[in-house]
């Protein structure tokens, strides 16, 4: 009774869930397209069977060693970016925060970039030592910015400040040891290929914990909007909240950065056009961002993957090539406002 009750007062409760239903939709053939497109095409009755349980033939391989792993742990990796990116913008008041500018992106860059380069046969350990990193950085971040809690102009300008930093130690590398960069490019750009089903097993935690983020959360992001003060009168505590929600995007990103390496603005573009499409109410921006984020990867690695055939390029420069314009319209419609 209380959901018909507040659809009847939303009137535009019905064309969000329509939104929510239909991202889900595209979502489910956007996986699909993943499993029977790339170097090998296979057809829906191989998928079927090796799902069945036959394991005779390559196809099996393909579908069940490769391309199921990949297509999951890139829609994972979307959902945890998206999220982080949502909350970030809402914890900030900064329609331009993403990850990175907390330097969660930087501290996993570094610390991976470590272990590949200086210790080349603990490579096994990248994405562990990659999620260190970021939660490293995100400790700088906060020891720099905090007074008396955390504020988001401070947040934003420490963020920018350790980005920086950090990203100048991965120079330094590069130049120090730059005999041995070549087994970090991948890395470096942001790649799905060669996930695994041990990469979906290390970020799904974190992914059920950014869904329990969703349900538990979108109620004091909708409280932050309307300014501390308000907040503060309608019982919110503004800076544990606060703290607790930089906390979780830290760790959604973290995950995300650390399984598929330095993959730039799903985090700033998903939220946004997501909003564009439902508005500004995080009870439904988050699980729509998170669907919107699992498409964008999965779509994104789908034509990275097949738009040059047989040359495959990591996602990340193609979500660069997608981003970088969407960016600059966004900051050219901030400035004439």
């Amino acid at each position: 009774m209380n959901m018909v009750r507040y659809v009847e007062q939303d009137p535009h409760a019905m064309l969000r869930n329509g939104i929510g239903l239909a991202a889900l939709v595209i979502l489910l053939l956007a996986l699909a397209a993943g499993v029977l497109l790339g170097a090998v095409p296979v057809s829906l009755q191989e998928i079927t069977q090796s799902l069945l349980g036959d394991t005779s033939g390559d196809a099996y391989q393909i579908i069940y060693n490769i391309r199921l792993p990949r297509v999951f742990t890139g829609a994972l990796v979307g959902m945890n970016l998206a999220l982080a990116g949502c909350v970030l913008q809402g914890v900030l008041c900064n329609p331009l925060a993403d990850p990175g500018i907390i330097g969660v992106s930087a501290g996993a860059g570094l610390a991976a970039m470590l272990v590949m380069i200086l210790w080349p046969e603990l490579t096994a350990i990248v994405p562990l030592a990659a999620f260190f990193g970021a939660l490293a950085a995100l400790a700088m971040v906060i020891a720099l910015a905090w007074n008396k809690g955390v504020q988001p102009l401070p947040m934003v300008l420490a963020g920018v400040a350790v980005a920086a930093l950090l990203g100048g130690g991965m120079s330094i590398l590069m130049i120090f040891y730059s005999d041995k960069l070549q087994g970090t490019v991948n890395w470096m750009a942001g790649s799905l290929q060669g996930k695994s089903w041990d990469h979906i097993r290390l970020i799904l935690p974190y992914s059920l914990l950014g869904v329990l983020g969703v349900v538990f959360s979108s109620r004091y992001l909708n409280l932050l909007q309307l300014g501390d003060e308000v907040a503060k009168s309608l019982g919110a505590r503004v800076q544990v909240v606060r703290f607790g929600l930089i906390i979780l995007a830290a760790l959604l990103a973290a995950s995300a950065v650390s399984v598929v390496g330095l993959l730039g603005f799903v985090g700033l573009i998903v939220p946004h056009i997501t909003r564009m499409l439902i508005g500004s109410d995080f009870e439904y921006l988050m699980p729509c961002s998170a669907l919107f984020g699992a498409v964008t990867v999965v779509a994104a690695d789908l034509a990275a993957r097949t738009v040059f055939r047989p040359v495959e390029i990591p996602v990340g420069i193609f979500m660069a090539f997608l981003g970088t314009p969407f960016f600059i319209y966004l900051l050219r419609k901030g400035m004439k406002r």
